[in-house]
């Protein structure tokens, strides 16, 4: 349940109450008994977490790691036709050893 803070519009006091979500406003402030109070916006509180075990990426969506993914793989696939290439040439060159040491054997 969150803390909401107060102001009386009446007598400036202002206060803190703990209060469900679904809980109607306060309206009558504590210290004058008029009904001139009103919730105040705040900043709300932030999550901590301690401990081991948190990771700023625990939370990401489902798109953001297909996404990442997706690029991952884009990556690789770029990097992969440099290395087929010299395989292949390796193979082209040793074709062409291995026919020509046929040739001199006859």
């Amino acid at each position: 349940m969150p803390t909401y803070d107060y102001k009386c519009a009446n007598c400036e006091h202002q206060w803190e109450e703990f209060q469900s979500i679904t809980a109607k406003p306060l309206r009558k402030c504590p210290e004058c008994g008029k009904l001139k109070a009103k919730r105040m916006i705040g900043p709300g509180a932030g999550i901590i977490f301690k401990g081991s075990g948190f990771y700023e990426t625990d939370y990401r969506s489902s798109s953001y790691s297909k996404d990442a993914a997706a690029d991952k793989k884009a990556s690789e696939s770029s990097n992969k036709p440099s290395d087929s290439s010299s395989k292949s040439s390796d193979k082209s060159s040793k074709s062409d050893s291995g026919s020509s040491s046929n040739k001199s054997s006859d």
